[in-house]
């Protein structure tokens, strides 16, 4: 009896089904399906885990139900407002501060302010390179915060107890005094630290956000997406009480009030990316990217003389679970920069290593390891490409402010600061990305009549230079007008324009517009397109190409002015608009964009996508153009 009853709990453990026939006191199992419960239990507990490879605070492997998705999404979401809120509470007023407060021209501070935002977005190939390599996402983020609040903290005492002096002065009527080499060396310092924090702390904020979603599960990989989209949202969002409500206060002469604001905002949001640290999913750290770069060149510079083969066959390779992958997927061999296939090829003498048990990454690397390096280098035209959109982008924080100090700023008896037109910038940028992830997506999935994510990263990308260049000619257009109702003789030429600020409207909602085809599709297209150890680089090309077009607006301001006060001239941007022609400049950015565009699209038809171990097909839909 008791043997019956072992056999029958037996089977029902480990058979799916089977039959008891109860006959003449003999018990007769016939088994019809082999084992169940262990392959169930499989795969109830792969069910459970991420399948990319991501690890709990403990260093254990995530569990789907108690780690990362919209929980720790939101949070992460939320202090990418407050830190925006923090940063732009300094920076979208800060070519004002640098004419009315430190006394500087309105061409001296604008490319003050291009270079400032353009170091900005260098130091995030800092905070990408200890985030990929060292730290950790994490880490990183909570350094660079900790760094980022201790240089607003900075900035709102000097401006306290230094530079606003006297009280008030810095406003539209009173000029603030004169200030000493030190006062100045503090101020210079305490806005490079807010660059340092917030350009380290930028790009792997994003990343760290999308490491939340297991891209293997279906429905988390869709949230993955609408997270960046919602992530720019938040950015700009977090912005918008800077351009209105600080904007103001700052337009009026508290600029301390304005930065201790954007410190507290600055050390909320530091508070509360620590309060959900259990809640976090992360990747292990790959390691210096530098190194395996350097190690896959220097291999395939050794075998330049080496017969290779046409096919892959004789590559080196390990497998997805071996140690050196550091848990991250295999990137399949492509047929471009044949070059570098010499990194991996098996030579006799690498046959006759492995026999005698030497290995050496500088003369032999796995397959995955130069495709890492191919990724680079075919993301590098694309990525070039962007530059001359954020020259665009860069201007509404520089030269549309200007431009719009200059037009009649009052409604009745209430100004409005020429910086808080950026809030139809904001505004912009919420509105079309309801409309694009809710109208122009599903239509465009239904006009191709398959299975498709829509428009690419590539597509959007360029409908978005297409809509930068409307932009400018918008702008321009404008610049005309302005001059034309223009007093060119004006001592105090803010508001000497009787062309309402409102004019401005259609170049912010036009920059709007084309943030969430360019930036988003940017966002996605680098985390896409980079290898499971780069993903903080790939944001860091993003910010990347906001430094460069910052420092490119900067040269461009420069030989402008060079070239357009010959003979005695005022120039295309002098400190009196009225006597200059700012319209021209902006014709000129259209002419460059154009060009840019036709540049990029034949970029885009050009590039191959990253090929990932099962998930090729997918990889070639988000790479294609």
């Amino acid at each position: 009896y008791y043997l019956y009853i072992y056999i029958c709990i037996f089977l029902n453990h480990h058979c799916s089904v089977f039959l008891l026939i109860h006959s003449c006191n003999v018990n007769i199992f016939v088994i019809f399906f082999g084992p169940k419960k262990q392959g169930k239990l499989k795969e109830e507990q792969e069910a459970a885990y991420t399948q990319d490879g991501t690890i709990d605070w403990h260093g254990r492997p995530a569990i789907k139900a108690k780690s990362g998705q919209w929980t720790a999404g939101i949070i992460i979401l939320l202090n990418q407002g407050l830190a925006t809120l923090a940063f732009f509470g300094v920076g979208v007023n800060l070519v004002l501060f640098l004419t009315r407060v430190l006394g500087q021209n309105n061409a001296d501070a604008a490319n003050n302010v291009s270079k400032w935002t353009g170091t900005v977005y260098i130091f995030s190939l800092v905070g990408a390179f200890l985030s990929d390599s060292y730290w950790g996402r994490y880490k990183t983020i909570a350094i660079f915060q900790v760094i980022f609040v201790i240089g607003l903290v900075s900035l709102s005492l000097s401006s306290y107890l230094f530079l606003v002096r006297p009280r008030g002065c810095g406003n539209q009527q009173m000029p603030c005094g004169s200030h000493s080499g030190s006062e100045m060396a503090l101020f210079y310092l305490s806005i490079y630290l807010v660059a340092l924090g917030n350009g380290g702390y930028q790009p792997n904020i994003a990343t760290f956000g999308a490491d939340q979603f297991d891209e293997d599960d279906p429905q988390e990989g869709h949230s993955k997406v609408a997270f960046f989209s919602y992530f720019y949202l938040a950015l700009n969002l977090g912005s918008l009480f800077s351009n209105t409500v600080l904007g103001y206060f700052e337009d009026d002469g508290m600029w301390a009030l304005g930065f201790w604001v954007s410190a507290g905002s600055a050390f909320a949001a530091l508070v509360l990316f620590l309060a959900g640290t259990t809640r976090y999913r992360h990747f292990k750290p790959s390691g210096n990217p530098l190194s395996r770069f350097s190690q896959v060149l220097v291999a395939a510079i050794k075998k330049c003389s080496i017969d290779m083969p046409p096919d892959a066959d004789h590559l080196y390779d390990v497998d997805g679970n071996d140690s050196t992958m550091n848990g991250n997927r295999k990137i399949l061999h492509t047929d471009e920069f044949k070059f570098l296939d010499r990194a991996a090829y098996i030579s006799t003498r690498d046959v006759d290593d492995q026999k005698k048990g030497i290995y050496s990454p500088w003369r032999l690397c796995p397959v995955t390891q130069v495709e890492e390096v191919k990724c680079i280098l075919r993301l590098l035209p694309i990525w070039l490409c962007t530059i001359i959109y954020s020259v665009v982008f860069t201007q509404m924080a520089s030269l549309f402010v200007e431009q719009g100090a200059a037009m009649k700023t009052t409604i009745s008896n209430f100004r409005i600061p020429p910086a808080s037109m950026s809030s139809f910038d904001i505004l912009s940028v919420a509105i079309f990305i309801f409309l694009y992830r809710r109208v122009l997506d599903p239509v465009v999935v239904r006009i191709r009549k398959k299975d498709s994510r829509g428009l690419t990263e590539l597509q959007r990308m360029g409908i978005g230079l297409v809509i930068a260049i409307l932009a400018m000619v918008s702008a321009g257009i404008v610049e005309c007008y302005r001059l034309k109702y223009a007093d060119k003789d004006c001592l105090h030429c803010e508001g000497s324009s009787s062309l309402s600020i409102f004019w401005q409207v259609p170049q912010y909602a036009f920059i709007g517009a084309s943030e969430v085809f360019m930036y988003v599709g940017q966002l996605e297209f680098f985390n896409a397109q980079t290898p499971d150890g780069l993903k903080s680089f790939g944001s860091a090309l993003y910010m990347t190409s906001m430094s460069l077009g910052n420092y490119v607006s900067s040269l461009l301001v420069t030989m402008v002015m060079k070239i357009s006060t010959e003979g005695h001239m005022p120039g295309w941007i002098p400190g009196n608009l009225n006597k200059g022609h700012l319209d021209r400049f902006y014709f000129l950015l259209a002419g460059l964009t154009t060009i840019d565009l036709v540049v990029h699209i034949a970029c885009a038809r050009l590039y191959k996508s990253i090929k990932l171990e099962g998930k090729t097909a997918e990889n070639d839909e988000q790479g294609s153009f």
